[in-house]
């Protein structure tokens, strides 16, 4: 069969394929969804390996899985539930529970800063990079992908104020590393 007719399927003939496990397929559906997930699983990871590690799983998964996709929703949204599916299911592998005094909380400073005009993308990511893998899952899972507290504490197998103590100290974190960043 000539592959330049693969090119020009459409989606419904794309996911056909996949489903039967066809590499021409799998290759075109990773390739055009790479850089958006690789985007996500950037913000969960602590290195651009691991990171890899999390795409190349949730892959997998996708494939696997590719059978329940419902036609007519969008593919890259699918696609993108399961990758950050499975960076919380890395995360849960990887990284005790940390449960922190919600009352140090409070006592932390709450300044602002509005910096954030002044500095680029691939900052800001380090800058996520740099929390601990408990304050980046729940930064990630409520301020990136609009998850609430009640379905982080679901996903994580933490408390809602867990979740919240975690997302105040991200903030903190985030807007100390900002404020150092402008002193040097």
């Amino acid at each position: 069969m000539d592959v330049t007719l693969h090119l020009t399927a459409d989606e419904s003939d794309l996911i056909a394929a996949c489903v039967r496990q066809e590499r021409w397929a799998q290759q075109r559906v990773y390739e055009e969804h790479y850089g958006k997930m690789m985007g996500v699983c950037l913000r969960y990871a602590n290195h651009e390996e691991d990171a890899l590690d999390m795409l190349h799983e949730g892959f997998i998964k996708v494939f696997r899985y590719i059978s329940r996709y419902k036609s007519g929703t969008s593919l890259q949204a699918w696609i993108r539930t399961i990758i950050v599916n499975t960076c919380i299911d890395h995360y849960r592998r990887n990284h005790r529970r940390r449960t922190d005094d919600l009352d140090q909380v409070q006592t932390l400073s709450n300044g602002e800063i509005s910096a954030l005009d002044m500095i680029s993308a691939e900052e800001i990511l380090g800058l996520v990079r740099e929390l601990t893998p408990s304050y980046r899952v729940v930064f990630n899972l409520y301020v990136l992908e609009g998850y609430s507290h009640k379905e982080i504490a679901d996903m994580l197998d933490i408390t809602e104020s867990t979740s919240r103590s975690n997302l105040v100290k991200a903030r903190l974190k985030l807007q100390h590393a900002l404020k150092l960043k402008w002193q040097k």
